[in-house]
């Protein structure tokens, strides 16, 4: 397996990880012990984008890149996969602070259902 079919997984990986943490609250509903991978992967996301760090993945993806041959880039996977798709005009860090809190609100409401139920049965 080459350097750039590595890259690629990390990125896949990475698109999974973040879809993951955006609607894994969704699926908890559905399987309540999968709460225990949802938790630290909600909070590792949220804390990314509030901190506005770089997530150690595009770290490992241009580490794989440049390996390869190709050259890495700047910035996040979401500057460089996401922000083109979802917002070709630009992802402010204002706008990267709502979106952070709305995934976090968002799962909030979930879990908050879910700890409803449990308590109820």
């Amino acid at each position: 397996m080459g350097y750039a079919t590595l890259a690629d997984l990390v990125v896949l990986v990475h698109a999974l990880f973040i879809l993951f943490v955006v609607a894994g609250g969704v699926a908890v509903l559905r399987w309540p012990r999968l709460a225990w991978l949802h938790l630290p992967a909600a909070v590792w996301g949220a804390a990314i984008e509030l901190g506005g760090w770089v997530c150690p993945l595009t770290d490992l993806e241009n580490h794989f890149r440049r390996l390869g041959g190709e050259a890495g880039y700047r910035g996040t996977f979401i500057e460089r996969y996401l922000e083109p798709l979802l917002y070709p005009l630009g992802l402010t860090r204002q706008l990267q602070y709502i979106l952070a809190l709305t995934v976090v609100l968002l799962n909030l409401l979930v879990y908050l259902r879910l700890w409803h139920c449990w308590r109820h049965r």
